[in-house]
């Protein structure tokens, strides 16, 4: 059965998301209401500007469907902005969804001329290392004890798994390798 995968559409890289999807097979759908929540078998919290994201968030009225999508135990892909609004804080200590039990660090790599791509093993992946793409990248720290970390760089935790919740610190959907799209899809939603 062909999967449905919606990308958070407020604010962020959603229509690279939206192709990298389609790449897999999936259905792809751009989420700007959450009442589309209820159609969909997994969600990616896109990359982009996290503060602005939790602002839209919180004005569009997205925080409770957002959880209650997680507590129905569906899938969620967060990538760079969408970890830190996974998680369930921030360095400043704004909350974040509190989809993952961990702090998130934002900016943890520097700020924007500090970009960088890094070669990763990342664990559940196979077929040698995966190309990733860091932009003004977050990392996590104090990680419950149910998180499954996937990937560091530095030993900062930039991949991590909790249950059908998986973050990346980089941008998958900037490359053509769209493995971690398909772990996402097959083990996750």
């Amino acid at each position: 059965m062909k999967k449905t995968i919606g990308v958070l559409a407020l604010q962020g890289a959603v229509s690279e998301h939206l192709a990298a999807i389609q790449k897999t097979g999936a259905e792809a759908i751009p989420v700007k209401h959450s009442d589309q929540l209820g159609a969909l078998d997994g969600l990616i919290l896109p990359g982009g500007e996290s503060t602005t994201m939790l602002r839209f968030i919180n004005h569009y009225d997205f925080a409770e469907p957002l959880r209650s999508f997680h507590q129905a135990g569906k899938g969620i892909f967060g990538t760079c902005a969408g970890m830190v609004l996974a998680a369930r804080e921030t360095d400043s200590g704004e909350k974040s969804l509190g989809l993952i039990d961990a702090k998130v660090v934002r900016n943890g790599f520097g700020r924007q001329k500090e970009s960088f791509e890094a070669s990763l093993t990342i664990q559940g992946i196979s077929g040698g290392p995966f190309q990733a793409v860091f932009i003004r990248a977050p990392y996590l720290e104090q990680l419950g004890s149910n998180i499954e970390v996937l990937a560091k760089v530095e030993e900062k935790v930039v991949a991590a798994r909790q249950e059908k919740v998986l973050v990346t610190a980089f941008h998958p959907e900037l490359t053509d390798d769209l493995r971690l799209l398909e772990y996402f899809i097959h083990e996750c939603v």
